[in-house]
């Protein structure tokens, strides 16, 4: 009885459990190099620095972009300069490594696989990052891939991107400033103080956010859930007891403080024009 084979299209994932998280200072380093790109680039390219955890969550905290020509068949990368950069970091940061590259846009494109191809050999299974630097609507597309091959039995046919978990954590003030960075159009930039008071009303609608859930919870309108309570408990734990006059006493001391800072620095500046006119009148004949 005679045997047939048959081919078998396959796919390899080249990590199930992967997923990233990327440090604001990543995206800020990203729309800064896209803003100062040469005229005649439409986006910009990157390689991406930090560490692996032993679960598989990648790290991204630091990135340079990389000078490249781009047309529809082919990508022409600066390496010398990807590397010189690269050593340059690595004296001040050794513990980062390369765990990807970045690209600015909304997506993947036809030479991001060549790119992805570089950097495989830079390094094993990158991560490939796309940040939306235009902020279309006020929001920011941010978005992490990994390459997934497709064989046809034992011959690789091409690789395919698959997003994987990103995560975007960042604390108050960054926050603040990732904010603005989403505007297209900003006046001016904010005072602390009012910097401050958006950071107390998105407190407060979150504080609003968390007694709705509570009442719904306690009114049966919704399933109680054992994490979200331990996250409840955790932060109304971790809150000091202080009486209001002493809160409120804390808050104004620390006040003074700093409208006494903003007073001194505006006299020191004052004083350094004043001292640069008569400088420059006593120079005069």
């Amino acid at each position: 009885m005679a045997s047939s084979e048959s081919a078998v299209l396959q796919f390899f994932p080249a990590s199930t459990s992967l997923s990233a998280k990327v440090h604001p200072l990543v995206i800020f380093n990203i729309c800064d190099c896209y803003v100062r790109r040469p005229d005649q680039a439409e986006r910009v390219i990157g390689t991406l620095l930090g560490s692996i955890s032993p679960d598989g969550t990648v790290d991204i905290r630091n990135s340079y972009a990389v000078p490249h020509n781009e047309s529809s068949d082919q990508v022409a990368l600066d390496i010398d300069y990807h590397h010189n950069m690269l050593l340059s970091h690595q004296k001040v940061n050794p513990k980062e490594v390369i765990v990807g590259w970045y690209s600015t846009g909304l997506g993947v494109t036809g030479g991001s696989a060549l790119i992805h191809e570089f950097y495989s050999r830079e390094v094993q299974n990158p991560i490939h990052l796309t940040v939306d630097t235009t902020f279309r609507n006020g929001e920011a597309t941010i978005k992490a891939f990994v390459s997934v091959s497709l064989s046809l039995g034992e011959r690789q046919l091409a690789a395919q991107f698959q997003e994987i978990p990103l995560d975007l954590r960042m604390v108050e003030a960054e926050r603040v400033g990732f904010d603005i960075l989403k505007t297209t159009m900003v006046e001016k930039l904010p005072s602390d103080l009012e910097g401050m008071e958006a950071s107390m009303e998105r407190l407060l609608a979150l504080i609003d956010d968390v007694y709705k859930y509570v009442d719904s919870v306690v009114e049966g309108q919704v399933v109680p859930d054992n994490d979200i309570g331990r996250y409840i408990a955790d932060t109304v734990a971790s809150i000091p007891k202080i009486s209001p006059p002493a809160f409120d006493r804390l808050v104004n001391d620390s006040l003074q403080d700093h409208l006494l800072l903003l007073y001194l620095s505006s006299i020191t500046r004052t004083q350094l024009s004043l001292a640069e006119k008569l400088n420059t009148a006593a120079q005069i004949p």
